[in-house]
Formats: structure tokens, C-alpha cells, sequence
């Protein structure tokens, strides 16, 4: 089993920026790739950045390619994605996804806000 749970949303300018954390529980959570999605009022979620157990390997939507950055930290149980340059597209609700295989994300955050004004 793995719990996760998201913070560092919030109200941002464009051009400012986030870092949001997911920390984690449970005893299998190094053995997981993560994954960071979100989903906008009206439009299908999008996945947009992952990460492999190992955190040598990395994944990112051409949405948020350049901008966003994507981390982890085993040993506390912690994934971040650092987002830069952050436009007002960027607005919606971002979730972290524990990969249990290959495209099968079991495990799942309640999600944080991210608003990015004009």
C-alpha cells in the first residue's frame, strides 16, 4: 500500500513559480515510478511529468518540457516538481500517481491547486 498527499499550490503570476512536494507512505514507495498529472476545469487530465524508482530516468509532457522539473528523494519518501515560468495555461488541479507497472498508476494524492493570474 501507498499513500500519497500533495502541498505547495496555490496563486501565482505569470512568470513566478512552484515547487510542490508529494510525500508518501508505505513500505513500497522506492520500488514505484511517480508521476505528476493534472486536470483543468473542462479538459481531460493530462500526464505531464514522471519519474523511475531509481530517479535516473525521467518523463515530460511537451507542455511543461523546459519549464517543469521533476525529483525525487527515497530515502524521505518525498517527490517534487519544481515549476518555472509558470503561464496562466498552467492553471489546474495537480495530482502525484505511484506507477505500479508500466502505465498502471494504482495510487493517487487528493491533489493541490495551482492558479497562475494575468
Amino acid at each position: 500500500q501507498v499513500q500519497l498527499a500533495e502541498s505547495g499550490g496555490g496563486l501565482v503570476q505569470a512568470g513566478g513559480s512552484l515547487r510542490l512536494s508529494c510525500a508518501g507512505s508505505g513500505s513500497m514507495f522506492s520500488s514505484y515510478g511517480m508521476n505528476w498529472f493534472r486536470q483543468a476545469p473542462g479538459k481531460e487530465r493530462e500526464h505531464i511529468a514522471g519519474v523511475s524508482w531509481t530517479g535516473r530516468s525521467t518523463f515530460y509532457a511537451d507542455s511543461v518540457k523546459g519549464r517543469f522539473t521533476i525529483s525525487r528523494d527515497n530515502a524521505k519518501k518525498m517527490v517534487y516538481l519544481q515549476m518555472n515560468n509558470l503561464e496562466p495555461e498552467d492553471t489546474a488541479v495537480y495530482y502525484c500517481a505511484a506507477e505500479v507497472q508500466a502505465y498502471r498508476y494504482d495510487y493517487w494524492g487528493p491533489g493541490t491547486q495551482v492558479t497562475v493570474s494575468s
